[in-house]
């Protein structure tokens, strides 16, 4: 074989690794993406719009404080824990207890 074939060879696995590689991070992306319109559907029919208003100004400032509270209100929800739908006081309650438990405290030694 001639060197320019075994180059041609590895150039093409390597564009097929690369295409691979490609299809599986947009197919992750895709499901990703279709996780949480499900999880923004489900969050429409649990909250009342003043409380997902409030959970949507969380996520600007705090947007893994949102996704922790998101988690806990369709657990809630679902287990039949709090009455649906949830207003905005209820939903305060919630993010009251959330943030206690995902609250870093810092401890400073002189």
């Amino acid at each position: 074989m001639a060197e320019g074939e075994i180059e041609d060879r590895e150039l093409e696995e390597l564009r097929r690794k690369k295409l691979e590689e490609l299809q599986k991070k947009a197919e992750l992306e895709r499901q990703a993406q279709i996780a949480t319109a499900q999880r923004r559907m489900a969050l429409k029919r649990i909250l009342t719009p003043e409380a997902l208003a409030r959970l949507d100004n969380i996520r600007i400032v705090r947007p893994e404080l949102a996704e922790a509270l998101e988690q806990q209100i369709i657990a809630l929800a679902s287990s039949g824990r709090v009455k649906v739908p949830i207003d905005d006081d209820t939903l305060k309650k919630i993010l009251e207890a959330v943030y206690s438990q995902t609250r870093k405290e810092y401890k400073f030694r002189l």
